[in-house]
C-alpha cells in the first residue's frame, strides 16, 4: 500500500462569556428615607430601584432591604481546540500474471501505457513472473477526522521492509539499489555477496548482505545447467521420458505440458532450484549463450512479432531440441527445421 498523508489544520480558541448569579448591595431603611432619598445616596435612580426591588409603588417600611445595584462577575471558559485530521488511503486493484504475459500485453489490457504501469509498481526492467501481482489501477480516497488539540494523530508512514544484520528477504518493490541503500552497502557488494550476474531479483528471494564463505547458498537462484556431468544427463533423460505427452496450456506436469511447465518439470526432476515462470522470462534472467551445449535452453519467437519470445526448449546438442509442441506435445525437432530455423531468437543457459 502507498504512503498516506495527514495535514492538520488547528481550529481558533473558541470563548464565551457568561454572568454568574448576581451579588446584591443592599440599604436597610430608616425612618424618614425615600426611595428617592436612597436613589440619590446610590447614585441611581427611582425607576431602577423600583425595577430591582420589584416595587409596584413608592412605598417602603422601617428595616426593608432594598437592593440598590447588582455587582456582576464575569467568568471566561474555553472550548477545547481541535485539530483536523486529513487522511490520504489509496486503494489498489491487481492482476495476477499468468504464464505468457508480458508487461506490454498486461498494460494493454488495461489501458495503461507499459511506462505507466511501471510507475504503478515501481519496475525499473519488463521482468515479471508467473503468479506475481501487478498494480494495474490505483485509486486515492480522504477521510477527514476532528481530534482534540492534544491528540496526536497516529503515524501512517509506510513501514520500512526489515532488513537483519545478515540477511534480507525481498518484497515487492525491491530494486538491488534501494536494498542496497537500507544495508549501507554497495550494489556491486550486495551482487557479489550473492553471486549475482544481473540485477535481476524476485519476490521473496533471500539475499546476503555479508560476504560468506558460501554466498550461494543464501540465494534462490537456479543452478546453472550448462555443468557438464550427471545433472546434464539426468535433465536431458528425465525431457525424453515425457516425449509424447500432450500439449495443454499452463500444463506443468505429466498428464500434459506447455513449453514452459516442461521446463520448469524436467528442471526439478534433474534435482535443480527453478521456479515456474513464462518463456520470455526465462529468457529475461538467463545469460546468453553463443556456442549452445547440451542443457542449454532455445527460445523461440512465434508469433507475430520477432521480438517478443513465446516459446522454448531444451537444446539436446547436435542441432536438435525437445519442447511442448502446440500440436504434438513432448517431441524433438532439429534446429534447421524449415519452420523452426527463421524464429529463433537466441539460446540462453540459467
Amino acid at each position: 500500500m502507498k504512503k498516506s498523508i495527514v495535514a492538520i489544520s488547528t481550529l481558533a480558541v473558541l470563548s464565551s462569556t457568561f454572568v454568574s448569579p448576581a451579588l446584591a448591595n443592599s440599604y436597610t431603611v430608616k425612618s424618614g428615607d425615600t426611595l428617592s432619598k436612597i436613589a440619590q445616596k446610590h447614585k441611581t435612580t427611582v425607576k431602577e430601584l423600583k425595577l430591582l426591588n420589584n416595587l409596584q409603588s413608592d412605598m417602603i417600611k422601617i428595616n426593608q432591604k432594598i437592593i440598590t445595584s447588582k455587582s456582576q462577575t464575569t467568568t471566561t471558559k474555553t472550548k477545547a481546540s481541535t485539530a483536523s485530521v486529513s487522511v490520504e488511503k489509496t486503494k489498489n486493484s491487481t492482476y495476477t500474471i499468468v504464464p505468457g504475459d508480458t508487461l506490454t500485453k498486461i498494460a494493454n489490457k488495461h489501458n495503461l501505457t507499459l511506462a505507466e504501469l511501471k510507475k504503478l509498481n515501481n519496475l525499473n526492467s519488463d521482468t515479471i513472473y508467473a503468479g506475481d501481482k501487478l498494480i494495474v489501477s490505483s485509486t486515492k480516497t480522504t477521510t477527514t477526522i476532528d481530534l482534540p488539540s492534544n491528540a496526536k494523530p497516529a503515524n501512517v508512514s509506510t513501514p520500512k521492509a526489515d532488513v537483519t544484520s545478515n540477511t534480507y528477504i525481498v518484497v515487492k518493490g525491491d530494486t538491488l539499489s534501494k536494498i542496497a541503500k537500507q544495508a549501507n552497502i554497495t550494489v556491486a557488494d550486495l551482487k557479489s555477496f550473492n553471486s549475482l550476474t544481473s540485477d535481476i531479483i524476485r519476490i521473496g528471494q533471500k539475499l546476503s548482505l555479508v560476504k560468506s564463505a558460501n554466498p550461494a547458498s543464501t540465494v534462490e537462484t537456479p543452478e546453472k545447467v550448462t555443468d557438464s556431468g550427471n545433472k546434464v544427463d539426468t535433465l536431458i533423460s528425465e525431457a525424453k521420458k515425457l516425449i509424447g505427452t500432450p500439449y495443454s496450456w499452463a500444463g506443468a506436469s505429466p498428464s500434459g505440458f506447455d513449453c514452459s511447465g516442461f521446463i520448469y518439470y524436467t528442471f526439478k526432476k534433474a534435482g535443480y532450484e527453478v521456479s515456474r515462470l513464462s518463456s520470455s522470462t526465462y529468457y529475461d534472467m538467463g545469460k546468453k549463450v553463443a556456442s549452445p551445449k547440451a542443457g542449454d535452453l532455445i527460445f523461440f519467437a512465434t508469433g507475430s512479432s520477432k521480438s517478443v519470445v513465446n516459446h522454448m526448449g531444451i537444446y539436446l546438442g547436435s542441432g536438435q531440441f525437445i519442447h511442448a509442441s502446440s500440436s504434438n506435445g513432448i517431441e524433438i525437432n532439429n534446429v534447421s527445421h524449415t519452420y523452426y530455423k527463421s524464429k529463433i531468437v537466441g539460446y540462453r543457459s540459467l
